[in-house]
């Protein structure tokens, strides 16, 4: 009740034009009256328990060390936002001695499938019911363009450069996310944002093999687009929904993968088809930084998330650089003026 009250009304100042119900104004009245002074968040101990109640769930289990790191931040800005109007002379949480739990950025390589994998997977969600064959090429776009889900649902074909022979070209431009009605403008329940951490009109074109090519001229040649020229939707006509793909990703799982395969959790969200195909450049040799701008991440993120993939490309890039140094020191490559 607490929780509805506060997201639905007290956090909500798009429904602040009518009064809350009256079990939402009980709960918020019990909130004033044993809510802690604002000043007192200044002090140490306090702090240092509301952080380490972000180490637990509702249940009482431990949080995944990423949403704490995510929490944690949110409350930085709302503290950051504080010291702004006044409340603070300086942000309570500079120099606080706590330690988050450490976060495992990388990226398992025991959940990320290989191109055989992936093939087994995209053939098992096109031969599911219903939406399977629809979203055949939405999760090809994840692994062969290494987008994200809200660039794919985004797509649209004036993006799409599929020529009849040769690679193609999809220029992105922007990701659809779900919002909530209660907390948009318009009373929609998605929201069109730019590219991740991009400028508002900012692109990213990234060239997609020829085999793929040939997926998508398939996939609009039998589907269609939607008046605003979407390549995915769902059966009415609006935004394919997460938890919509997430049902037939798990039932491709479940169809084409060994029990061994499900109990590693291979490819156990949709979006390791991403990890999938940043992972295939890298160990193609592609250089990090051109990934990177393929992906829609920085040179850092992606040296932090694929560091066990970058190891492999290292060895193979020694492996180049011994051979090329037995050529000249076999004389194949001529002799080295002086």
């Amino acid at each position: 009740m607490l929780r509805r009250a506060l997201y639905s009304w007290a956090f909500n100042k798009n429904a602040w034009a009518t009064e809350p119900r009256e079990e939402w104004q009980s709960a918020l009245d019990w909130l004033q009256r044993y809510t802690l002074p604002v000043s007192e968040l200044e002090e140490p101990d306090v702090l240092r328990r509301g952080l380490d109640a972000l180490c637990s769930k509702l249940d009482g289990n431990p949080a995944a060390a990423k949403t704490v790191k995510r929490k944690k931040a949110a409350i930085n800005e709302v503290f950051g936002v504080a010291v702004e109007r006044g409340y603070f002379a300086h942000n309570p949480l500079a120099g606080l001695r706590w330690v988050a739990p450490a976060v495992a950025d990388e990226v398992d390589p025991d959940c990320v499938p290989n191109p055989a994998q992936v093939a087994r997977l995209l053939t098992a969600v096109a031969a599911q019911p219903g939406r399977g064959p629809h979203l055949h090429a939405f999760f090809g776009c994840m692994y062969y363009a290494a987008m994200r889900p809200a660039e794919v649902i985004h797509l649209r074909e004036a993006q799409c450069r599929l020529p009849a022979t040769g690679w193609g070209l999809l220029n992105l431009k922007g990701g659809v996310v779900t919002a909530g009605k209660e907390w948009t403008n318009d009373g929609s329940s998605y929201e069109i944002h730019s590219l991740k951490r991009r400028a508002a009109k900012a692109t990213r074109p990234v060239p997609i093999p020829p085999s793929f090519v040939a997926v998508l001229r398939g996939h609009i040649e039998r589907f269609g687009v939607a008046p605003d020229g979407r390549l995915f939707r769902n059966q009415a006509g609006n935004y394919v929904d997460i938890s919509a793909y997430n049902v037939t990703w798990r039932r491709a799982r479940e169809t084409t993968l060994t029990l061994g395969e499900q109990a590693q959790e291979l490819a156990r969200r949709p979006y390791d088809l991403r990890h999938a195909g940043i992972s295939f450049w890298l160990a193609s040799g592609v250089d990090p930084a051109e990934c990177a701008r393929r992906a829609g991440q920085s040179i850092q993120v992606l040296f932090r998330y694929y560091a066990k993939f970058l190891a492999e490309a290292r060895d193979h890039a020694n492996h180049l650089i011994e051979e090329s140094m037995r050529r000249w020191d076999g004389g194949t490559e001529g002799a080295v003026g002086g």
